[in-house]
């Protein structure tokens, strides 16, 4: 018997549940609030230069207050490719080109957008609860093939639970991450 075919990888568990978390985060940080923030532009992407460029790498992002955010684009040739890949984003914000700076005032959020948001959140959380618990049956199918190669009873049931406790610890991140999150999106 190997040791190897014994041994959980409790670590890698470990680090593809924080993955999840990770991901989820990322996720979280693109939805918009009332408040201003530069991860609102992360996902839009700007033909420049022949090919697809993020935002930040073409002007500086900054939030000078809570309900504006202001690109300073480098580059003035590409001034109006950025507004127009804004304006198609989806965002919901109209940008306003100020000479080589582009404004984005953030708008106040109604009643149902909030709610329609904090839904999205929270089907963001179901999708990091899901990859958690994949991570967690994957640990699970390593325990009983490593039964197969002669893992004793007592550390499959310490093994198990130590793999139920990961995931438990992940799963109340995710919940806390979404309380949070909902509580900021309803904040008015």
């Amino acid at each position: 018997m190997s040791q190897d075919a014994t041994e959980i990888d409790l670590d890698a568990l470990q680090r593809r549940m924080d993955g999840a978390m990770t991901a989820l985060r990322a996720e979280f940080a693109s939805l918009r609030t009332g408040r201003a923030s530069a991860s609102i532009l992360e996902p839009i992407q700007v033909d420049a230069y022949g090919q697809m460029t993020p935002i930040n790498q073409l002007g500086t992002v900054n939030v000078p207050e809570p309900r504006m955010v202001v690109i300073n684009v480098w580059d003035k040739g590409m001034i109006s490719k950025v507004e127009r890949a804004i304006r198609d984003s989806g965002i919901g914000i109209n940008p306003v080109v100020d000479g080589p700076l582009i404004r984005l005032p953030i708008p106040e959020l109604n009643e149902e957008r909030r709610r329609e948001l904090t839904k999205v959140a929270a089907q963001y959380a179901e999708q990091a609860r899901v990859a958690i618990r994949n991570v967690r049956r994957d640990g699970m199918d390593q325990i009983k093939k490593a039964k197969a190669a002669g893992l004793s009873e007592d550390d499959q049931k310490m093994y198990a639970d130590e793999v139920q406790e990961l995931t438990d610890k992940a799963i109340a991140v995710v919940d806390r991450a979404l309380e949070s999150k909902q509580a900021e999106i309803m904040q008015v």
